[in-house]
């Protein structure tokens, strides 16, 4: 087999194997004129909701969006601090700062996710919450974490954008904190068409106070505001593309399982190559699969000459980024986070990946290691 075009992530594979459903769903919303939160919003958010372990569920606009709404209903605002690692994609940290609240940087452990003896460093007077992310669909030490902000009174709000269905010691990941986050981008395991999010909690006082900021601030009566809020409302066309595609989720996650045992078994052995690997007691859903790989940039441009793709997630860790220069973060600031965007390298990863496929990346790796020391 010629490697001619494998992506990173490819869309077109999944919409060929159910997009007759997809278009069936779609034209059964445009003909209802029922757009925005109703029935199929409703009966989605309960589905994904329970498959999580958590009592409540709202559908949003976007993963952002709910990071933000999360912070605001716990009343989180200027004057407070809240942790976020320093490796994760940029949303992370601009729920914090849409919130008017400071964002503070923590390094991460051997697993990409937050370091707990770096975080617990961190913590001031002023720190009222941490956001622990599931990097690429592995899950935070999220017992640690949370003895730690049980001792000192934080809220654990948890990022799980890439992280749909993945387990920490038998729990449903968003439902060991106070709100679990979750975005639907569309290259995310269960993606939408479009933008969507969601927030899923088992504290029912909190569930009420984001459902009435994400409308307007109202409850029953649509035009009776029992505080300013926002349009934070998931359209009911992305919920029932959403809905359609949850049903094939977990047969999805299981390839992606498969895919990983397969990388991993034909890249052991590659002295300049570190696989990923799961923490004990956890069920990563490999979002993506990400590799350390010495002279990272020279391996990513050989496979492109051959019609492979890669990526970067991420080539610069929060806290050296310009957003974020107020800060006044100098390099060697967050060793672990800024060692590991020199030598991370993102392989293609998508449930219809092929096996053949996976073989043929993996003997281009091989040859190029081999390549280099000629």
């Amino acid at each position: 087999m010629t490697a001619t075009n494998i992506a990173l992530v490819d869309l077109k594979r999944q919409y060929a194997t159910i997009g007759k459903d997809l278009e069936a769903e779609a034209l059964a919303v445009l003909r209802s004129c029922n757009y925005v939160s109703g029935a199929r919003v409703t009966d989605f958010m309960s589905e994904f909701s329970r498959l999580h372990a958590a009592k409540f569920g709202i559908g949003l606009s976007t993963g952002t969006d709910a990071l933000h709404l999360a912070l605001w209903a716990l009343d989180i605002g200027p004057g407070d601090e809240v942790i976020v690692p320093a490796n994760t994609y940029i949303a992370t940290a601009e729920g914090v700062s849409l919130s008017g609240a400071r964002v503070v940087f923590a390094d991460h452990d051997e697993f990409y996710n937050l370091d707990v003896q770096d975080m617990s460093k961190r913590i001031t007077p002023r720190t009222k919450a941490v956001i622990a992310v599931h990097l690429y669909g592995q899950p935070a030490q999220l017992d640690a974490i949370q003895r730690v902000c049980e001792q000192h009174h934080l809220v654990l709000i948890e990022d799980c954008a890439q992280a749909h269905l993945a387990r920490y010691q038998g729990h449903s990941v968003g439902s060991v904190g106070r709100v679990g986050c979750f975005s639907f981008y569309p290259g995310k395991n269960l993606g939408a068409c479009g933008e969507a999010g969601a927030v899923i909690t088992n504290d029912a006082a909190l569930h009420e106070r984001m459902r009435r900021i994400h409308q307007h601030g109202v409850t029953d009566n649509k035009y009776h505001h029992w505080e300013p809020g926002h349009n934070y409302r998931m359209e009911e066309l992305q919920a029932a593309l959403l809905h359609v595609k949850l049903h094939h989720l977990q047969a999805w996650t299981n390839q992606r399982h498969a895919h990983a045992r397969l990388y991993n078994e034909r890249l052991s052995g590659i002295a300049e190559v570190q696989c990923p690997r799961e923490r004990a007691g956890t069920e990563c859903v490999y979002h993506l699969y990400v590799i350390q790989a010495k002279q990272r940039d020279a391996l990513s441009a050989y496979l492109k000459t051959k019609g492979i793709a890669t990526g970067l997630h991420y080539p610069t860790p929060l806290h050296l980024q310009p957003a974020y220069a107020s800060l006044g973060h100098k390099p060697g600031d967050f060793p672990m986070a800024e060692r590991c965007a020199s030598q991370i390298l993102s392989l293609p990863m998508f449930p219809e990946l092929t096996p053949a496929e996976i073989e043929l990346i993996c003997r281009e790796i091989r040859n190029f290691y081999a390549g280099q020391s000629k």
